[in-house]
């Protein structure tokens, strides 16, 4: 099949729950096995991941990507094909750069390699990642070298952000609407909260690729009537901070500087890839000789993705994948001719590796 019409096919699945994410999965699966390509279906706590290997070699290269998406309507997963885009919910993130993905391994797996190639199909990332590819690198399933086929509008993602996530539940006192000076407001006291977090110096440090870390309001919660001062709320942050910082640190700052109780909800480490790592010296030299790609720079991401757990290990993990806009909103798409671009270099990549 065609890898744009194998996109299409994959954007009808509505992934955006675990049993249509895993539908997906065994679409992936019978669709490579249909076309050659034996894989083995991983389970973990009801998430399946897909798993296969091609080539032979001392060293293993990993393309991972994930099938799951968040939700949307009806109409999104409808695939729309024009001016040279595909609309659709997933269509950049990231069942184009999945598609290109299976593809390329079905065209390279007669092909004598230097490497090994692994590809793994995930279904849990929109959640976290912890089900799939987490379980995955604990497993075993792991190489010298990842590529994560994220939307980059085929730039180099070497670095990205990690993320902290926080609630902070500040007390007050309560009085009558009419007289809100006898009293003392919950609320304010933790945008007070808020604003302190936001002076921090470790939040506000840089790097060559970030200008500092991010804090994001997601939510405040409190009071429940219009006549009276709220006695209790709680806001929840969702950090994302630079990656060569420690999250545990932030955590202690935080607890430092507020008045009120600081829970931790999830957090999550940054990649921390350096510019002159071999592998992605290697990757973005054979790359750049392709046509659409003489212009790609290295980058950094502000979001996370699966490579984190990788990094973790100590493993090099990139993103790279097609132009797109609008993921997790109306109108998301990708464009036709990036796909066919990164696939083409993803073979490319393959076929000449040799280190």
């Amino acid at each position: 099949m065609d890898t744009i019409n194998l996109l299409k096919e994959l954007i009808k699945i509505n992934s955006s729950t675990i049993e249509k994410a895993n539908e997906a999965i065994e679409f992936a699966n019978n669709y490579l096995l249909k076309n050659g390509l034996k894989g083995e279906i991983i389970e973990n706590n009801g998430f399946k991941s897909y798993v296969s290997i091609i080539g032979s070699g001392e060293k293993t290269i990993v393309l991972n990507g994930h099938l799951d998406v968040v939700s949307g309507e009806e109409s999104q997963f409808e695939p729309v094909e024009k001016n040279g885009r595909i609309y659709g919910r997933g269509s950049a993130d990231m069942k184009g750069g999945c598609a290109a993905m299976m593809n390329a391994v079905l065209s390279l797996k007669d092909k004598p390699l230097n490497c090994k190639l692994m590809l793994q199909l995930v279904s849990d990332e929109e959640e976290g990642g912890d089900n799939c590819s987490k379980c995955l690198v604990e497993k075993g399933y792991v190489g010298d070298f990842v590529i994560c086929t994220e939307p980059t509008n085929l730039n180099v993602g070497i670095q990205s952000k990690g993320f902290i996530r926080v609630n902070i539940k500040a007390d007050g006192v309560s009085a009558h609407g009419s007289r809100p000076w006898e009293g003392n407001n919950a609320i304010l006291n933790n945008i007070e909260n808020y604003k302190k977090i936001m002076k921090l110096p470790i939040l506000n440090q840089g790097s060559k690729y970030f200008k500092k870390s991010s804090v994001n309001l997601a939510f405040i919660h409190g009071g429940d009537v219009y006549n009276r001062v709220p006695y209790e709320s709680t806001i929840g942050l969702d950090i994302r901070f630079i990656p060569n910082l420690n999250p545990y640190k932030i955590f202690e700052e935080i607890k430092r500087v507020v008045n009120g109780k600081v829970v931790l909800k999830s957090l999550g480490s940054g990649v921390n890839n350096l510019p002159e790592n071999i592998y992605v010296e290697k990757f973005l030299n054979t790359i750049k000789k392709l046509e659409g790609c003489t212009n790609t720079k290295l980058i950094a991401q502000h979001g996370s993705a699966d490579t984190r757990f990788f990094s973790e290990k100590n493993i090099p993990a990139l993103e790279f994948g097609p132009v797109g806009e609008n993921w997790h909103g109306e109108n998301e798409y990708v464009t036709i001719k990036s796909i066919r671009i990164l696939e083409s270099a993803i073979k490319k990549f393959i076929r000449e590796f040799n280190m």
